[in-house]
């Protein structure tokens, strides 16, 4: 079934990535040193950023093995028959990886992975607790309106700084080697450039507001 392809990587990748992101900076672990480096006064807003882009790096750590497979799995259903790797679940699709590719080919990607996580992180997190002050402390928002404001404006940020990074990890983790072996990308950067090469800098933004719908509400919630 094309439209569950993936539901156990992806639920594998939410029980891993989101964990650890969410885990490091909710639980305050990043945030209460720095609060208390600053004297317990509020943070600004680049450190905000800086939690977040580590909180996200760690997360991505984790969660890239069971993110390859996600959208390995996701983008069978589009390749030529005898190109598909038929993985029936996430832990197959592991297992086979590790046997076909070896234990580092799990990494692969985790490059773009980490730096799409930064992004989005960076672009959530921060927004989320600086438009929070924003409308408790100086518009006088009631706590319903000032966390759904605030909700809002984290999702667009989220999707608007991360989606070049996620579009440059997704080319590189689902692109297979032509007859001759060669791969359409060296990386990610040979990527990037082809890409900005062939549809100018609002390529990266393709199915902007499709993503945004997706991510905006799953970091509302």
């Amino acid at each position: 079934m094309i439209i569950g392809q993936g539901l156990s990587a992806g639920l594998l990748r939410q029980a891993t990535y989101t964990t650890a992101r969410l885990g490091s900076f909710s639980a305050r672990m990043l945030t209460n040193k720095a609060i208390e480096a600053n004297e317990g006064k509020p943070l600004p807003l680049y450190q905000k950023a800086l939690c977040g882009l580590t909180a996200g790096a760690i997360g991505a750590c984790f969660g890239s093995p069971a993110d390859l497979a996600l959208i390995r799995m996701q983008a069978d259903a589009t390749l030529p028959a005898a190109q598909r790797r038929h993985y029936t679940n996430a832990f197959h699709a592991l297992s086979r990886i590790v046997a076909d590719e070896g234990v580092l080919a799990l990494w692969k990607g985790a490059g773009p992975t980490v730096v799409r996580a930064m992004a989005l992180n960076m672009g959530m997190l921060a927004s989320y607790d600086q438009s929070l002050e924003l409308f408790r402390d100086n518009l006088g928002f009631g706590e319903i309106p000032t966390v759904v404001g605030a909700s809002a404006i984290s999702g667009f940020f989220a999707s608007a700084c991360s989606l070049p990074f996620d579009y440059v990890k997704t080319q590189i983790q689902k692109m297979q080697p032509d007859a001759e072996g060669k791969y359409p990308y060296t990386g990610s950067l040979d990527c990037a450039m082809k890409t900005l090469k062939a549809g100018g800098p609002l390529k990266f933004y393709t199915g902007f507001p499709v993503y945004c719908v997706r991510i905006a509400p799953h970091v509302m919630v």
